[in-house]
């Protein structure tokens, strides 16, 4: 467990540099990155689905994001880009591609499709967490 907090929070951090986050966030974008996959790990491993843990991790870390984004006067795209990172089915999507080029398209096309299903996941986390922040914002609007 600990292996793997530490390698999401270097690969989110990494992440960071390369899409040039101020390198006062960097600490914080690791954070967010191994946040999500802290959750992602506990879900999976407790036989929720991939897809499921996937949405629930993604929720989380755009959740973080817009806070760290609103406490820190930053960009919340710095934040959740680099946080999504280890949730992002790239080795899926690498056995997908290497099974079609294998001809092995029955075993092609499962993966891809469970590669499509954990990248629309990722998706919808993100448009949750920011439905969710444009009612709140709203409700405040209306109270005041």
């Amino acid at each position: 467990m600990i292996e793997q907090l530490i390698t999401s929070f270097i690969a989110s951090a990494a992440f960071g540099i390369i899409f040039s986050a101020p390198k006062e966030s960097l600490v914080k974008c690791g954070f967010v990155g191994m946040a999500g996959w802290f959750l992602y790990f506990l879900l999976y491993s407790s036989n929720v689905s991939s897809i499921m843990a996937t949405l629930a991790a993604t929720l989380l870390v755009a959740i973080i994001s817009q806070i760290f984004a609103r406490y820190y006067k930053t960009p919340v795209i710095i934040f959740s880009v680099a946080g999504i990172i280890p949730l992002v089915p790239g080795g899926l999507s690498y056995d997908a591609m290497r099974n079609f080029v294998e001809n092995d398209y029955n075993m092609a096309l499962q993966l891809a499709a469970r590669a499509f299903m954990l990248s629309g996941a990722i998706a919808m986390g993100l448009l949750f967490s920011e439905v969710i922040n444009q009612l709140i914002k709203k409700s405040k609007q209306v109270k005041n």
